[in-house]
């Protein structure tokens, strides 16, 4: 045989291999399309053309998947302003320098921003863009059968071949109950059985990636829909699930008033407990909140909320978020009239819910000499004290066993008038004057329950009442669509998994009558990548249809037979 016939059967059997060696699997050939070196100029369309099937590529899909983790990183590390203002503002005052530098960047709103916003979109067409026509091209793969054998066999990476005295139908049939029992999508292609296997690897990666879409519309549905706001409860009050209602609130864009669930609660309870010795002193036993909550027309019904264990009413949780306590006082005037008698809730500044706040005394007020006049006290409360001449008045405990109350007095205007916004929990002093004693030092007392500061001049007295309310708050969201994020990440585990688990490979069993008239038996395997599993199942594939057709003895040699003769 000349050059030129080597050559064409060397390329008959390289055309024969591709074919069966083809579509296993789905994921775009890398460069199909590009322009070639030395080519014509690519114009508008061909630009256009060029720049959707980079967009779609899984390369560029995982790019865009790492830059958008990436892009995240900020969202963790830096305050944002859909989270905590009050943070933002307090770094920077602290960073001025940076915050400026943050504030081009868009860190403070990293969500919303445009970059991550981009990256966002440009992920989600790019996934959409490479799913779809893989999605059609794997259906295709489902309904059609495994090609046929190549015609050298003995080409692929896996091969045994052995003769037998069964007859080739019978050796393919059996073959083919044997592969079908083995669960192969099997069937006869003239003298050989075709056999492939592993599907569930494309139809894995294809999961994961949808997954990929699904959790990001959920999260932008959940960005576009949520809403979430903080309320503060003293035991006996309650919680109308209005917007009034809240002590601060947010919303996404396409939030409506009317998606608020209709319903209501009430804090009957709140029941802390701490470990009291040992290197955990101090740490939380137990911690939950007992509150009675009914919708619109409905019976009233008790629930335990605790940290993991929210209330659940309709498509909003309520989350316990924290708790501290609000010493009951009592505000008389100088005649001994009651003008202010309440449960005050303090702020905690550290792990045993040392709290401070503000009490304000804003109507019903007058001086000695009948003029109304407004009253306000810097306020500082520890559950339990460590007693006189021993440090700080710091609580040594979060549990209330020795309450103490320290107050600072002061008279004037509290700034309510003015109509702007103020904070509950802060003293604006700027216009009021503090309380002196006899000896011309400020008046600053510390009270246990039941005591009384009395007020110079005449001006009434402040009573530390023996009731100390503990206080729990709340955070109520309404997050939709977190039902299908978590689908689909359990989804793209599970994908993840068989794509990278599962191997599609494909088998072949050919039988032919002999020049000598004994069958010959042959069996290949190949798979999508190398694998030291594809030899060892088409080891054990081929001892199973050995028992059905054993090895044949081999023939013996006439001219060797004679001689020995």
């Amino acid at each position: 045989m000349g050059k030129a016939g080597v050559n064409d059967t060397a390329e008959t059997e390289e055309r024969e291999l591709g074919a069966a060696g083809a579509q296993l699997s789905t994921a775009p050939v890398e460069g199909a399309g590009d322009q070639p070196a030395g080519g014509p100029a690519l114009g508008v369309i061909g630009w256009a053309r060029w720049f959707w099937r980079q967009l779609t590529s899984m390369r560029v899909a995982l790019i865009l998947l790492f830059l958008l983790s990436l892009g995240a990183i900020p969202g963790s590390l830096v305050p944002q302003n859909d989270v905590d203002e009050m943070k933002v503002q307090a770094f920077k005052a602290r960073n001025e320098t940076l915050a400026s530098v943050y504030e081009k960047l868009q860190f403070f709103d990293v969500y919303s921003s445009v970059w991550f916003s981009a990256i966002y979109l440009l992920l989600f067409v790019s996934l959409i863009g490479c799913i779809v026509p893989r999605s059609w091209q794997f259906v295709g793969q489902l309904r059609s059968r495994p090609p046929g054998a190549p015609r050298r066999l003995n080409r692929l990476p896996a091969y045994t071949t052995w003769r037998t005295g069964a007859e080739p139908e019978e050796v393919r049939a059996a073959a083919l109950a044997m592969l079908k029992g083995r669960r192969f999508r099997a069937h006869e292609a003239g003298d050989a059985v075709a056999a492939e296997k592993g599907y569930l690897r494309e139809a894995g990666n294809l999961v994961f990636h949808v997954s990929l879409i699904v959790i990001l519309v959920a999260f932008a549905a959940g960005q576009l829909f949520k809403s979430e706001g903080g309320k503060l409860v003293v035991e006996g009050g309650g919680f109308s699930n209005t917007l009034t209602q809240y002590d601060n609130f947010k919303s996404g864009s396409m939030f409506g008033v009317d998606d608020l669930d209709p319903f209501s609660f009430s804090l009957d309870s709140f029941t802390g407990t701490y470990a009291k010795s040992g290197p955990q002193r101090g740490t939380p036993r137990t911690y939950e909140a007992a509150v009675t909550w009914s919708e619109p027309g409905g019976a009233e019904k008790k629930q335990i909320v605790e940290v993991n264990r929210p209330l659940v009413v309709g498509g909003t949780k309520v989350y316990l978020n924290g708790h501290g306590y609000a010493p009951v006082v009592t505000v008389r005037d100088g005649k001994g009239e009651i003008v202010f008698q309440d449960a005050v809730p303090l702020l905690p500044i550290d792990s045993n819910v040392t709290s401070t706040g503000a009490i304000k005394v804003m109507d019903g007020y007058r001086d000695r000499n009948g003029k109304k006049d407004q009253l306000g006290f810097q306020a500082f409360f520890v559950p339990t004290f460590a007693g006189a001449g021993k440090g700080d008045m710091f609580s040594q405990f979060p549990g209330l066993e020795f309450p103490v109350l320290a107050l600072t007095g002061y008279r004037g205007s509290l700034g309510v008038d003015a109509g702007l916004p103020q904070n509950v929990y802060q003293l604006d002093t700027r216009k009021m004057k503090q309380f002196k004693g006899a000896d011309g030092e400020v008046l600053k007392q510390r009270l246990l329950p039941g005591e009384t500061m009395k007020l110079p001049g005449g001006a009434g007295s402040i009573t530390f009442e023996k009731d100390v309310k503990e206080w729990a708050t709340f955070q109520i969201t309404r997050q939709p669509a977190t039902g299908w994020a978590l689908g689909g990440a359990v989804a793209a585990i599970g994908g993840l998994a068989a794509s990278l688990f599962v191997q599609r490979r494909r088998v072949w069993v050919r039988a032919v009558r002999g020049e000598d008239g004994v069958t010959v038996v042959e069996m290949a395997g190949l798979g999508r990548s190398e694998s030291a599993k594809l030899p060892e199942e088409l080891s054990d594939l081929a001892l199973t249809l050995n028992a059905e057709a054993p090895t044949a003895p081999e023939p013996v040699d006439a001219t060797a037979e004679g001689a020995e003769r």
